[in-house]
């Protein structure tokens, strides 16, 4: 980013401020002098706070995020919508409509509004219409366009907003203060540069310094967006890289030659060979356990039959001499029954 020079600012005629009775005492810190009843500013100071600005909007274009430029004065309207359009930024040229950013949702409608009306024209609705609506649509468009038609692009909020002169833009300057959006601003004798947070004392009325810190202040947010392109750019490459690199990872590139093959085919054969080895021996055994087992069923199914016999025979023997004792007690007690 190339720094602006004192000289650049003097021929410029940067340094002229406004009449003594017209000042503001909040300038006293920038002014340098006083001449024939008009004050002079530090263009030393113009020098500092600029690249100040510059950096702070350089930040802001790197994020990614919208500056929304004003200047609805003649000398000032064209040289801004030249070079802010060159950048992409949205601007205001034309009257600042009330509540553009307090009262955001309704200036979107009025986009919508204009961009429906676009789209009528591509489907084919715009031929069902009479020669009334069509003329009162074009109407509408162009009031549009010439209002809305450099912020249609503004989806939110702009996240800084840059003014050229702060007493004709005062109700811009009002609504970014009551929505804390970060001010820019070129600020000349007859304003108030505490009103701004990043303040630019220089003339404001001449073409040629307004032109001059346009430049400058478009150059720094050109930069933020080609740095945000290259880093935007570096991530998607890192990304890239890092893919390939998973990929080699789990598939190497290495080629098989015809002697890594040999020796692929021979291990491949020993394992085979061993395969089978296993196989023949877990076969042999397998027929040696099933005796073994069929060998313990056997003599387990004998042991349970004895043990079967054993209990029958002591359960007749039992029974056997229950009965005994049963008859010799019913012939005690006939005997007995005789001989009464």
């Amino acid at each position: 980013m190339s720094k602006i020079t004192f000289d650049e600012l003097l021929e410029a005629g940067a340094h002229f401020g406004h009449l003594k009775a017209k000042w503001n005492p909040a300038m006293s810190p920038y002014i340098f002098q006083e001449t024939r009843g008009i004050h002079i500013i530090d263009l030393n100071k113009t020098i500092s706070s600029l690249d100040l600005a510059c950096s702070a909007m350089k930040q802001i274009a790197k994020s990614g995020k919208k500056i929304l430029f004003v200047a609805t004065k003649k000398q000032a309207k064209d040289i801004l919508s030249s070079k802010v359009s060159e950048i992409n930024m949205p601007f205001v040229t034309e009257r600042w409509t009330g509540g553009m950013l307090t009262n955001f949702q309704t200036t979107r409608k009025s986009i919508r509004k204009m961009t429906s009306i676009d789209k009528m024209k591509t489907d084919g609705t715009w031929d069902t219409l009479n020669k009334r609506e069509k003329l009162f649509k074009t109407r509408q468009r162009e009031k549009l366009q010439k209002n809305f038609g450099s912020i249609s692009d503004m989806t939110r909020q702009p996240a800084a907003i840059f003014i050229v002169d702060i007493l004709k833009e005062h109700i811009a300057l009002n609504e970014s203060r009551k929505l804390n959006i970060p001010t820019f601003a070129i600020v000349d004798t007859n304003s108030n540069p505490k009103l701004i947070d990043f303040p630019i004392p220089a003339n404001d009325d001449a073409t040629k310094s307004i032109s001059l810190i346009l430049d400058h202040i478009c150059a720094a947010v050109k930069e933020g967006l080609q740095e945000r392109k290259e880093a935007k750019n570096a991530k998607d490459e890192a990304k890239k890289a890092s893919k390939e690199a998973v990929k080699q990872e789990a598939t190497p590139e290495t080629k098989a030659t015809p002697e890594t093959k040999a020796v692929e085919d021979v291990a491949s054969k020993a394992e085979k060979v061993e395969a089978t080895a296993e196989t023949k021996e877990i076969k042999e055994a397998v027929p040696t356990t099933k005796k073994a087992t069929t060998a313990k069923k056997t003599t387990t199914k004998k042991a349970t039959t004895a043990k079967k016999t054993t209990e029958t025979k002591k359960a007749t023997v039992k029974k056997a001499t229950t009965t005994k004792k049963t008859t010799t007690a019913s012939k005690k007690e006939v005997e007995a029954e005789t001989e009464k």
